[in-house]
């Protein structure tokens, strides 16, 4: 099983900004952390980064044709506005869950990118992206005893 994680606009900075609002893990820390549940779960992960949503758009489409089973994503900055992500998650891609290191119901922040995810993870830290790696292999796991 494939899966590609997708780091949103300013996640590359990860454990160096907003100390008090994000986990103090930094990216590197966290693509070993991932890399490592992703050997002992079983699957390969591709995880991307970028600031660029064009970028993450071309990325989507580019992983549709190499075949991947799943995409997640911490959309991070492009939660706020980024429609032309969301429109290619939902009608190009393959199930989509989204994951936030913050309860970004209490900050009032609506995600632009929720309505295309089979579901949204969010509020737990870094635990988020486990959480959120497993709900994904589950529903792909589901979605094989479906088509049965």
């Amino acid at each position: 099983m494939k899966l590609l994680l997708i780091q949103g606009a300013n996640l590359n900075s990860l454990g160096r900004r907003e100390g008090n609002t994000y986990d103090s893990t930094t990216a590197e820390a966290l693509d070993a952390l991932l890399r490592r549940h992703a050997t002992d779960w079983g699957y390969e992960l591709e995880i991307f980064y970028t600031n660029i949503e064009g970028e993450a758009v071309n990325k989507v489409y580019a992983s549709v044709e190499q075949g991947v089973d799943g995409i997640l994503s911490n959309p991070a900055g492009f939660t706020y506005n980024a429609y032309s992500l969301r429109d290619c998650l939902k009608y190009v891609a393959p199930p989509y869950v989204e994951l936030h290191l913050t309860n970004i119901d209490e900050r009032n922040i609506p995600s632009a990118l929720s309505s295309a995810a089979v579901g949204v993870v969010h509020g737990f830290g870094i635990n988020s992206y486990f959480i959120a790696l497993e709900a994904m292999l589950r529903h792909l796991k589901h979605e094989r005893y479906q088509d049965h």
